[in-house]
């Protein structure tokens, strides 16, 4: 007999992976972390694999939990998928969405036709401004959603990736190895370039601010020419240009948080549209250590 995959069953599994571990996801999923436990004990019976190895007092995902991973969010994204389509045809209304220009072409046009999909009477109004920007408009309640930037330890709302920020210029210039570097960066107040300008003074090396951009285009566009160096997120960088290495003379960065903040007022369409997101931005670090406690 065939094996049958309960999709509350993959549920908890990601949100074990996604959360960190089995007591984290015992609150998002809504139950007890004794039946998260079981609930993780069944799926291993269903399809006969040992999904995580105990290590200590945390567990991993062994190669059969990962390979899991990928074809559990393929398969929820089209059973939430298909509920929406069915049960929610007729949701309509306007979403307001905030969102550095960071993230604009690398991962929206994916998630908007997506969800333009499923919700086709839906509009979303997008808005690009700098994190700090949003942050202000979605306390004024002229925002519905803002995807924005965190720095370790100070995430809000519900992360959504995990970005290695990462030195960067163009493949083919030495424009890292002027003395004074020549930097291309954001504007004042934005953390990118506040860990730029830290670590170039912790190393003593330096350094004059060249190009400043409140866009990542025209950031780009000195970098690409290779008339300065930069930081940006690591899965931003367009073809042409590299990241750094520590062995270059350039230190690691901090990783940073995206994370998606509600409005004072969420509704149905915006709720819908978070899914999307969370499944467009996916993870970009391997998970925590997850941490098994007792049942």
């Amino acid at each position: 007999m065939s094996a049958n995959l309960d999709p509350e069953l993959l549920r908890t599994f990601v949100a074990i992976v996604d959360h960190g571990g089995f007591t984290a996801a015992a609150a998002q999923v809504h139950r007890t972390q004794s039946a998260v436990s079981m609930q993780m004990r069944r799926l291993e019976e269903v399809l006969d694999r040992t999904l995580f190895a105990r290590e200590g007092r945390g567990v991993q995902l062994t190669v059969e939990g990962e390979a899991l991973l990928g074809y559990a969010r393929r398969l929820l994204k089209l059973h939430d998928e298909t509920i929406a389509a069915l049960t929610r045809p007729d949701l309509s209304g306007t979403v307001s969405l905030g969102t550095p220009d960071d993230y604009v072409d690398r991962f929206l046009p994916e998630i908007l036709a997506s969800f333009a999909r499923t919700y086709p009477r839906v509009m979303v109004n997008v808005v690009c401004e700098p994190s700090s920007k949003l942050r202000l408009l979605l306390a004024e309640d002229q925002l519905d959603l803002a995807l924005v930037t965190c720095t370790p330890g100070n995430e809000g709302g519900e992360v959504v990736r995990r970005e290695p920020v990462v030195w960067a210029a163009a493949e083919r210039h030495l424009a890292y190895e002027c003395d004074p570097l020549p930097l291309a960066l954001f504007q004042s107040g934005c953390v990118f370039r506040d860990w730029a300008l830290a670590a170039l003074s912790q190393l003593g090396r330096p350094y004059r601010i060249a190009y400043t951009s409140a866009s990542t285009t025209g950031i780009l566009a000195a970098v690409s020419a290779g008339l300065a160096v930069t930081v940006l997120g690591r899965s931003v960088l367009p073809a042409g240009v590299r990241a750094l290495r520590a062995e270059e003379g350039f230190p690691p960065l901090p990783t940073a948080s995206i994370s998606v903040l509600r409005g004072p007022r969420p509704h149905a369409a915006s709720e819908q549209l978070v899914a999307y997101i969370r499944e467009g931005f996916g993870r970009e670090d391997a998970p925590p250590p997850l941490s098994l406690s007792p049942a």
